[in-house]
């Protein structure tokens, strides 16, 4: 039998297995499969480090039997509850280097006869903890061939020296993966390669065929690294190749050009009461001769936490606007929506007062609109859009709605772009006559390469200097359970209020009735607003006037509490991470964030940039039950070592998976990076992206290369038809 990569599973497995692998994996033809690659390798011998074993993980390990013993036991819960006496057979594996793992099996007793005492094996299953010790209850497991004693129970998937470990189900572990693999891998005749062949015998890279067979059955250490390397450059060329193009096709654009400089923008430049920042000159001279060109700009603006990216983007849109365009700003939440809404009209003074009495001649009109709005408030405001008497228009999703037609959309900024993906970038642009110039924001420090994978059709910028006025953050990591540093908490809180200034208390979770599970650990839910505002208002912070934050609150009360806070009328808000970015509150100088080892660092970072942005020092207090020397506690004194937010950035990439970094921004790419690593992969992905642009200027419809053209193209739409859209 003859088997493609396009082969459905069935014809090959049969359908039991296929449903499996299906439901489970998502895996459905041969191609799926062979594409399925282990995520690390095992060796009977190896010194598996079981010390380094979370409680809850899934796991596989390769490990050693040591001893089986067979207890007795009385069930005290549960179905076998009265019913006498139990056997249990608790067996323990270890590693060479004596880390040791106990299995435990309830009335098996007859497992003893296999899981020998030197016996080698694969064992899968969810730690647990039982009195200190880790352990696995029930596991699946597969022994190993005992070579010369018992050829006979030879496994021929493990029978190598590197034993593949898949992403498996407790309904296709990792050695039944491997079975299907072995018998798919013997089917499949050496497939077309894809990759160009030139620049393949140029690089010395596997071919195909090859990469696939020592990715699933690696000869050698030195097979499987080429294999990697192979396929990790198909991975990158591919995903690179499609962020040229895209850039190449926009590039190609015809957009409306607008000068440099104009009334109202040169009048806003006269009325700022301080110098811009070097960076900001820089920035904004980048951004104002590229509105001044027939084509449409792509940019990234990058800048770590208050760096003043907002100003730099409100002198874009004033330069759009000076010359007959219209600026859509596009924000996250509505929080942040009002807040730019309220700066913006601040910053701006009578500017903003387009179509009122007295209002200087250059003046536009500020206008906000979000998803809340009510038919009465959204109809002025949509006919002030309409008939381009708003120059500047902010909002939310609610911007990419039917019904939301602009005069003559020029600019679209996109505000914290990774919480969009591209499709909602383009579907605002999609609402101009011709294609509009695009700026997109981000306070999230970006690594290159990630940039370079994520943003790689945008031309990037940074802001690395904070602007005169800023002042430094001191942040410390707090022990939950020292009621001493936890007394000194609120008091310093209690001290900023008694100076006149403000302070937030952030949680990780809202309350009411989005309990957690607390699961097998019982490890107790993440702490609410609504449960810790009460306890502050009834004991800690008894006295002062605290605030109530959080995403489910009406948006008129939401608005309300930002209003009141902004004007001091709040001393201490009680919030959830919808402060996480764009609030500013030069008056808020200390911030608590309980429960602080559940939030990401990044994300950190971005909470603790809400303090700190007026004449007075900011305080940072990262409250955390975690316990020194674990990875949770690690995390939180780095946070704590730096405000480097690209520092940051850089470890918080370490820490994460791919695909949680790739994020929405990229829809289909993380199915299609499975091996490449966008920190340690730098060379290959900087590479990549030199030979994707020589590729596409030689052929732009990469005609010569068919095969590869069809993964490019296969990528493409996966991330949507919107990357074709002006």
């Amino acid at each position: 039998m003859t088997v493609g990569l396009d082969t459905r599973l069935r014809e090959v497995l049969g359908k039991k297995t296929a449903d499996t692998l299906a439901e489970g994996l998502g895996l459905e033809t041969a191609g799926d499969l062979l594409g399925h690659y282990p995520f690390r390798y095992a060796q009977r011998g190896e010194r598996t480090d079981l010390a380094s074993l979370g409680i809850g993980d899934d796991v596989t390990v390769a490990a050693q039997v040591r001893a089986a013993v067979k207890k007795t036991f009385t069930p005290r819960s549960g179905k076998s509850r009265g019913r006498g006496r139990g056997e249990l057979l608790e067996v323990i594996v270890a590693d060479e280097a004596g880390r040791s793992l106990t299995l435990t099996f309830f009335n098996q007793g007859w497992r003893s006869k296999e899981l020998v005492a030197g016996r080698w094996g694969l064992f899968a299953g969810k730690v647990a903890q039982f009195r200190g010790r880790l352990q696995l209850n029930s596991p699946q497991y597969q022994l190993l061939a005992e070579d010369a004693e018992d050829p006979g129970s030879a496994i021929e998937e493990f029978a190598g020296t590197l034993i593949p470990v898949y992403p498996a189900t407790a309904e296709m572990p990792t050695w039944n993966v491997a079975k299907a693999v072995h018998t798919v891998l013997g089917l499949v005749p050496s497939p077309p390669d894809p990759l160009p062949a030139p620049l393949r015998e140029r690089l010395g890279l596997l071919d195909y065929g090859t990469a696939l067979h020592q990715i699933h059955r690696p000869d050698s250490h030195e097979y499987l690294g080429a294999a990697k390397k192979r396929l990790k450059w198909q991975e990158a060329l591919v995903m690179q190749t499609v962020l040229v193009r895209r850039k190449a096709a926009s590039a190609g654009e015809a957009a409306d050009p607008y000068p440099e400089g104009g009334a109202i923008l040169d009048a806003f430049d006269a009325r700022l009461p301080f110098a811009l920042t070097a960076g900001q000159e820089q920035v904004g001279a980048e951004i104002a001769a590229e509105l001044a060109r027939e084509h449409p700009m792509h940019r990234l603006l990058q800048g770590d936490v208050g760096s003043g990216k907002t100003l730099v983007a409100l002198r874009a849109m004033l330069q759009v606007v000076a010359h007959g365009g219209q600026a859509a700003l596009l924000a996250p939440t509505e929080v942040l929506a009002a807040q730019h809404h309220r700066s913006i009209a601040e910053m701006l003074g009578d500017l903003a007062d387009g179509g009122q009495l007295g209002a200087p001649t250059e003046a536009t009109q500020v206008v906000l609109l979000t998803g809340s709005a009510t038919a009465a408030q959204r109809r002025p405001v949509l006919d002030a859009v309409r008939t381009g008497t708003a120059g500047i228009v902010i909002g939310t999703h609610a911007l990419l709605y039917d019904g939301v037609d602009f005069a003559n959309l020029g600019l679209v900024v996109v505000d914290e772009q990774h919480r969009f993906g591209v499709e909602q970038r383009d579907a605002l642009r999609a609402k101009a006559k011709k294609p509009p110039h695009t700026l997109v924001m981000t306070a999230t420090p970006i690594p290159r390469t990630v940039a370079m994978t994520v943003y790689g059709d945008l031309e990037t910028s940074r802001l690395t200097e904070l602007p005169a006025g800023r002042s430094p953050i001191a942040t410390h990591v707090v022990p939950y359970t020292d009621q001493r540093w936890m007394h000194r908490t609120w008091s310093r809180i209690r001290e900023e209020a008694a100076a006149g200034r403000q302070a937030y208390v952030v949680c990780p979770r809202v309350g009411g009735d989005d309990t957690e599970d607390p699961g097998t650990n019982e490890k107790r839910p993440p702490l609410a607003v609504t449960d810790i505002v009460e306890e502050l208002r009834a004991n800690q912070l008894s006295g002062l006037r605290l605030g109530l934050l959080h995403g489910r609150l009406d948006p008129e009360e939401k608005d309300r509490v930002m209003r009141a806070y902004a004007a001091g009328d709040i001393d201490v808000l009680v919030a959830t991470t919808v402060i996480e970015v764009g609030v500013n509150v030069p008056n808020a100088t200390a911030m608590v964030v309980l429960d602080a080892e559940r939030f990401g660092i990044s994300q950190l970072h971005q909470l603790r940039g809400r303090v700190g942005r007026g004449s007075h020092a900011g305080l940072c207090l990262l409250v955390s039950e975690a316990f020194e020397g674990t990875p949770a506690r690690e995390r939180l004194d780095a946070v704590a070592s730096t405000t480097d937010g690209f520092a940051l950035a850089e470890l918080d990439l370490e820490q994460r998976r791919e695909g949680d970094v790739l994020g929405a921004a990229q829809s289909g790419m993380k199915s299609h990076v499975k091996l490449l690593s966008l920190l340690k992969d730098a060379d290959i992905i900087a590479a990549s992206r030199a030979e994707a642009t020589a590729l596409v200027e030689a052929d732009p419809q990469l005609e010569r290369f068919p095969g590869f053209a069809a993964l490019v193209d296969d990528l493409a739409a996966d991330r949507g038809e919107f990357l074709e859209k002006g």
